[in-house]
């Protein structure tokens, strides 16, 4: 499933290839989205072709086509159930060994979470694992496996499964699911800053992000580790 802004994206290139026989410029999707620059259309499209939806054509003006759309899209009356931040609206029913008692829950793997260089969230389940109810405590959880070597000064490495405590706020020190701008997801230690939102590495190789406190919505916070050998 994609977010809202890769869904807007997809759908606003789709309807002007219908009608124009070409897809837009950049500058007309950064404005069609209301976004500040075109960095983030160039982040909208990465993800959108990492998931097949669109292709880059090379030496070509406007180089893009639609390679599928959603099923949603592919119905008229187009009523896409889109779920921002990566996460569905309601929890999973429990498991049966939850309900049984035997000290573990399933959780939903939901994507994947960046632990670098943001990535688009991935909002669609890609699996399911086991972890023990200890680990859980109160409120809804999900799990997203880790990509990238920001937080490994931390003990969070690629490839890692980090289990989440659904919340929308944190407190300074915190390991958190960051969305930033509702188009990246990201893992960071998060920090209030003069007004502002500080998304910390725990890898001296990555700088801090300070952002504008509007452009940072907590997801989650960090509350287990899963590591396969």
């Amino acid at each position: 499933m994609l977010t809202r802004k890769q869904l807007d994206l997809l759908e606003f290139i789709h309807k002007r290839i219908q009608r124009d026989g070409v897809p837009p410029s950049f500058d007309e999707m950064k404005e069609a989205l209301d976004l500040r620059s075109k960095s983030g259309i160039h982040r909208l499209i990465t993800a959108l072709e990492e998931r097949g939806f669109v292709r880059r054509l090379a030496h070509r003006a406007r180089a893009l086509e639609i390679v599928k759309l959603p099923e949603a899209m592919q119905a008229r009356g187009f009523e896409p159930s889109v779920i921002e931040g990566g996460r569905p609206d309601a929890p999973p029913p429990p498991s049966a060994s939850a309900v049984e008692g035997s000290g573990a829950s399933d959780l939903p793997i939901m994507g994947r979470i960046a632990a670098g260089v943001p990535i688009a969230a991935i909002s669609e389940e890609a699996g399911r694992v086991s972890v023990p109810q200890s680990m859980l405590g109160r409120g809804q959880h999900y799990a997203l496996e880790v990509r990238g070597d920001s937080m490994t000064g931390i003990g969070i490495n690629d490839g890692d499964v980090v289990v989440i405590r659904e919340t929308a706020t944190a407190d300074d020190g915190d390991v958190v699911v960051a969305l930033v701008e509702d188009q990246e997801a990201t893992l960071k230690r998060f920090r209030r800053q003069n007004g502002a939102i500080a998304l910390e590495a725990a890898n001296p190789a990555y700088a801090t992000r300070v952002l504008p406190a509007d452009q940072v919505k907590v997801q989650g916070r960090l509350v287990g580790l899963i590591r396969s050998y």
